[in-house]
């Protein structure tokens, strides 16, 4: 228990009542799922350290239940740390200490990570890794700092882009610590506290956070998993109208986490919308090269072959190549590349020349990634296999690239089921990570990304889950072996 009490804000009892959503309030377990419940708002960011919780009784009103319940989930929740009381101070929300072993609830020994979309690293990197070693040579006579990039490097990005139909020259490709540090540095540039940023619903959680962190306001435009095209290019254009975002955020190749892909007539349409607006627009292109079913080469243009000079395209080798290089890219007008050049200085001076190397070996091996591709395939096909087994009422569209399903539940329990999850021995991202408000209770997100054995136990445990959160006997849930 916290001897300090820390100053913070207040949440009401009906504004927390909002945020926990359905839980199982009838249950036997009542207590520790209402525990569940806040701890995953405390990781989730949405209870913020500090946060002072309201009294037991209004929080009883609120919820509908017994001061009993209420009384005995908040010892839980101090047990574990996440809460910390002084009599006559009341309750606020605390760091967890040590004893949490994971994120959400006791995790097993051998645990499986479920929510991370990356695979480990590509075939050929510890060749590359030699190679560099011999061509750091020729760079260890100079002062180390490229602050757009080895030559030889944006060379083979841009040479990438002109492939898949945007002509692009070096001078228009910088070198990034990664998409994310990216599009971070774009976020620095064209907005700042108060203005809109246009996004996706679900999208990205690290690039709402980014959104957020610069105490700018992600305006969310929905997407249809279930439509033929996914994206509301209408409702796009009304979002541009009425809230006049700085600039629009945008995943349009297998996009994160519903796996959509919008065609080229799509693209053209949206980058009439953005151009009309003339609203700059951030296309993460970071899965673009993982597409299961055809060449890279081959799909629809990049958006901004539409959207002209207004288009900042985001990419990164972490998606297909290894995430431990942390190394992406920009591609921008030479004007706007300039200024972020420019705007880099006060964040850092360039991305390490070493990985850089490593990274140029490794986009000379086109068969690698073709490989790559195939075998995430099969991971795909493995977990699409494993939810029609394990979990056979749940749906999902099955993506054409990218690294993940997007599932949809029978019943919005994503939170609890998450929280259920770990003690279950697997990790998952609820859906309420992806939108901009929560929710998306419904759905959850699972990778393809491990082999297709992991995945198995993976979906398996999960299903487990997901009958301890649904009232559904274990053993009518799914075949477990």
């Amino acid at each position: 228990m916290e001897s300090v009490i820390p100053v913070g804000g207040r949440i009401s009892g009906p504004r927390l009542a909002v945020m926990l959503g359905s839980w199982r309030q009838g249950s036997r377990q009542g207590a520790a799922d209402l525990a569940g419940a806040i701890e995953l708002q405390v990781l989730d960011g949405q209870l913020p350290l500090g946060t002072r919780l309201p009294a037991e009784r209004e929080l009883a009103d609120a919820l509908g239940v017994s001061r009993t319940l209420i009384g005995a989930a908040l010892d839980r929740l101090r047990e574990n740390g996440f809460v910390a009381s002084r009599r006559g101070a009341g309750s606020w929300i605390a760091a967890p200490g040590r004893r949490r072993r994971g994120p959400l609830a006791p995790v097993h020994d051998g645990s499986i990570d479920f929510t991370h979309a990356s695979s480990p690293a590509i075939a050929g990197m510890a060749a590359a890794v030699d190679a560099a070693r011999v061509g750091l040579a020729d760079h260890l006579g100079d002062h180390g700092y490229q602050e757009r990039g080895l030559p030889g490097l944006r060379e083979k990005v841009a040479r990438r882009y002109t492939e898949r139909g945007l002509p692009t020259t070096p001078a228009q490709v910088m070198v990034t610590n990664g998409a994310h540090h990216a599009f971070v540095l774009v976020l620095r540039m064209l907005a700042g506290p108060g203005d809109r940023v246009l996004v996706e619903q679900p999208t990205y959680p690290n690039a709402l956070e980014a959104i957020r962190a610069a105490h700018a306001i992600p305006v969310p435009v929905a997407l249809d998993p279930s439509g033929e095209r996914g994206w509301d290019i209408a409702g796009v254009d009304a979002a541009l109208r009425q809230a006049s975002p700085r600039f629009a955020y945008l995943v349009v190749d297998f996009q994160n986490p519903t796996g959509l892909r919008l065609d080229a007539e799509g693209r053209a349409r949206l980058g009439t919308v953005l151009a009309r607006a003339r609203t700059p627009v951030v296309v993460d292109e970071t899965l673009v090269e993982l597409d299961l079913e055809g060449d890279p080469l081959t799909g629809p243009p990049p958006l901004a072959a539409f959207a002209g000079d207004l288009a900042i395209c985001v990419g990164s080798a972490s998606k297909t190549h290894w995430g431990g290089l942390r190394l992406g890219w920009i591609r921008a007008s030479e004007d706007l590349l300039g200024r972020l050049v420019s705007a880099r200085y006060a964040v850092d001076l360039g991305s390490p020349v070493f990985e850089q190397i490593v990274l140029t070996e490794l986009l000379a091996d086109e068969a690698a990634l073709a490989r790559r591709r195939e075998e995430l395939r099969g991971y795909r096909d493995a977990l699409a296999g494993a939810v029609h087994r394990y979990l056979p009422d749940w749906t999902f569209t099955l993506p054409e690239g990218g690294l993940s399903l997007w599932c949809r539940m029978p019943e919005p329990v994503s939170s609890r089921l998450a929280v259920a999850a770990a003690s279950h021995g697997v990790q998952v991202a609820p859906g309420s990570r992806f939108g901009v408000h929560g929710g998306l209770e419904r759905w959850i997100r699972l990778p393809f990304s491990l082999p297709p054995d992991k995945i198995d136990e993976a979906v398996r445990r999960l299903s487990a889950a997901a009958a301890s959160v649904s009232g559904t006997p274990e053993s009518l849930a799914a075949p477990i072996a």
